[in-house]
């Protein structure tokens, strides 16, 4: 009997898990094209092939969806920061972070849409969040460009600004993608337009900001 329990409980967990993946999903593809203000939880529903009252069984407002779909779209990126590590070398991390930065915007380019949706409004969902966890996390990785720098192996630049230039040229092919593709002639952009992307931004972040190794300092 008990095994039967477990097993029952692990089913539900398991259907809770798929279905909030589900609503996840659906509501950052309909936040992204429609904003905040304009999606509705019945599009969400619809689209995730769910009842409406399931997603009000997982989230009980609009707004409590909203910033699931934010936190989920932060943790993806801002754990790609953990790869800037004072031991590393500052060409394999920026090279890792370009390429990482990139797959996401081939993989997930409406989690970029909605946060940068969120940003243009005025980030009234993430105003605190920016102003302090995400200005803690920047000020942590930017101790670890001011190492590299103290060690010869950077040019002298500003972490910060550093940072913001990575990300919006990585960002660029999520949030302006239209763009992108009437550019390049494409009707959508091919894993080789994405890896040419990251080869090119990786040579020109790399070339602008290391000191080549021949004249480091001893």
């Amino acid at each position: 009997m008990e095994a039967l329990r477990k097993f029952n409980a692990n089913t539900r967990g398991a259907i809770r898990e798929s279905n909030e993946m589900r609503l996840l999903q659906a509501a950052e593809t309909v936040f992204a094209a429609r904003g905040f203000s304009g999606a509705t939880t019945a599009e969400i529903a619809t689209r995730a092939k769910l009842p409406k009252a399931n997603l009000h069984y997982y989230f009980r407002t609009k707004a409590e969806l909203y910033r699931a779909v934010l936190a989920n779209v932060l943790e993806l990126w801002l754990d790609e920061l953990d790869r800037f590590t004072s031991d590393r070398e500052p060409t394999e991390a920026i090279a890792e972070y370009v390429a990482a930065k990139l797959n996401w915007s081939r993989k997930r380019p409406n989690a970029s849409k909605v946060f940068a949706n969120e940003v243009l409004h005025g980030a009234p969902f993430l105003k605190a969040y920016l102003s302090n966890d995400l200005r803690r996390r920047v000020e942590d990785k930017s101790e670890v460009v001011r190492h590299w720098i103290a060690q010869g192996k950077m040019r002298p630049l500003d972490p910060k600004h550093f940072f913001f230039q990575l990300w919006a040229v990585t960002q660029h092919y999520a949030d302006f993608d239209v763009q992108v593709r009437a550019v390049l002639g494409r009707g959508r952009l091919t894993d080789q337009d994405f890896a040419t992307a990251a080869e090119n931004i990786t040579a020109l972040i790399l070339h602008g900001c290391l000191v080549p190794a021949r004249t480091r300092p001893a």
